[in-house]
């Protein structure tokens, strides 16, 4: 059995919520918390980005059932101005989002696209090293012929801010292996106070969007920006890839699914197990299903179908082989 964690007894969660879809996943987020949390004891915040220059439209969630029911489950609404980020780069949400928690507070973040399955009190967090989410695919950088490898390219933007690469690097994958390298998603991470990781975080990545080492020439920045800075930060901060065990965040207490027909086409059936419970009561289905996605695929069946299309035991690799089967099946949504 883990052991319960002596470090996160007032633990803040933030999630980025504004209109549209990321409020239909935050509601089932916090729906799982609480299910899967009965005695969370810290707290839950929806940091929402304010209308302003950077936005062409009021990115808040108006007021109504979908606002009160995220309140009723228990979450804290906070606002943030965008002042870097905003309509152009919606990902920098959760870089400028991190200053509207308490300083100085144990945090982590997930995106709305994930359930919590598990209790969030057994994970043996040390909030003084970061760490972020190994769930990825080899998406970045993408190589080109006669250009630089993954080892050059990573190792420009070490030194663009005078770290150790050798330090990051996963010793026990061979050379140009991409896992050799220092690459997380970017669905969840901690530290001991988002004030200072998100300025470090901001600093990194307006630097690499604006004055990228000449190694990033032909690489693209758009949507990876955030995952690309995400390494260095975490390990300026003197983090890294095992700071928490394994198979617990996205595992056995957190799975992000990222759209929910890739949920149902491979996540384990307790994951789904949970959506259908969380998704269930009255008061919350009235709500969801203002949410296409969310009424086709858990309330009318839609999400059984895609299930019934795969070998669990025999899935595809690559996602974007089960995306191109869901697809032709025409049953892709989001």
């Amino acid at each position: 059995m883990a052991k319960k964690s002596t470090t996160n007894p007032s633990l803040n969660v933030m999630i980025v919520v504004q209109n549209g879809r990321l409020a239909y996943e935050a509601a089932l987020f916090a729906a799982s918390l609480r299910h899967s949390n009965p005695d969370f004891q810290g707290r839950l915040f929806y940091a929402e980005p304010m209308p302003g220059p950077l936005w062409s439209r009021d990115p808040r969630l108006p007021e109504g059932e979908l606002r009160d029911l995220l309140t009723n489950l228990g979450g804290e609404f906070v606002q943030f101005e965008n002042k870097v980020f905003g309509q152009s780069y919606p990902y920098g949400n959760k870089i400028e989002a991190l200053t509207a928690l308490p300083k100085g507070e144990p945090f982590i973040f997930f995106d709305t696209d994930t359930l919590i399955t598990g209790d969030l009190s057994t994970i043996p967090f040390d909030f003084a090293r970061p760490s972020a989410s190994l769930r990825r695919e080899n998406t970045w950088p993408v190589l080109e012929l006669y250009g630089p490898g993954y080892a050059q390219t990573w190792k420009s933007l070490y030194d663009k801010f005078g770290l150790d690469f050798d330090n990051a690097l996963d010793l026990s994958k061979p050379d140009e292996y991409w896992r050799r390298y220092p690459y997380y998603n970017a669905g969840y991470f901690f530290y001991k106070c988002p004030h200072a990781f998100g300025a470090r975080f901001l600093e990194y990545a307006t630097a690499i969007r604006d004055d990228a080492p000449e190694e990033l020439v032909c690489q693209t920045l758009d949507p990876w920006l955030d995952q690309v800075a995400l390494p260095l930060v975490i390990h300026s901060f003197g983090g890294g890839k095992d700071t928490i065990p394994r198979g617990m965040l996205d595992g056995t207490i957190s799975c992000h699914y990222r759209f929910l027909p890739l949920l149902y086409a491979r996540e384990e059936q307790h994951v789904i197990d949970v959506l259908h419970e969380v998704a269930a009561p009255n008061k919350v289905k009235k709500v969801l299903k203002g949410s296409e996605a969310i009424k086709r695929m858990v309330y009318q069946g839609r999400g059984d179908k895609v299930r019934a299309m795969f070998d669990q035991d025999n899935l595809p690799r690559k996602e974007q082989a089960l995306r191109n089967q869901i697809k032709k099946a025409g049953f892709w949504m989001r």
